[in-house]
């Protein structure tokens, strides 16, 4: 089992969770459609030959952006993030991708 994070602007906060979900992520146990998200802001500067969905080139650009965690089975981690990526405004989404362990108890 994986966790998935990635940042994504409220304008396609549902699209992109959607997305992720129909591709089998977010699913625990008997639920699906699970994750966390909280509010924050990112920043970043597009550099020349980028092509920003928000910002100016050269200028640093400050966006209310939502961070959303969710888990994602090992044979759905790649449909996952492709889902991701083919639904997210921005030409180079930020996330990452943690390995979880089991515990037994």
């Amino acid at each position: 089992m994986y966790k998935l994070c990635f940042y994504v602007p409220e304008s396609h906060l549902e699209q992109v969770k959607q997305a992720i979900f129909a591709a089998g992520g977010g699913r625990i146990g008997k639920y699906d459609s699970c994750c966390w998200q909280t509010l924050g802001q990112g920043q970043y500067r597009p550099l020349e030959g980028s092509e920003p969905f928000l910002g100016v080139h050269g200028q640093v650009q400050q966006v209310a952006e939502w961070k959303v965690e969710l888990v994602v089975t090992d044979e759905l981690l790649h449909d996952a993030v492709k889902a991701m990526k083919k639904n997210h405004p921005y030409e180079t989404p930020a996330f990452d991708v943690w390995r979880l362990s089991d515990l037994q108890f």
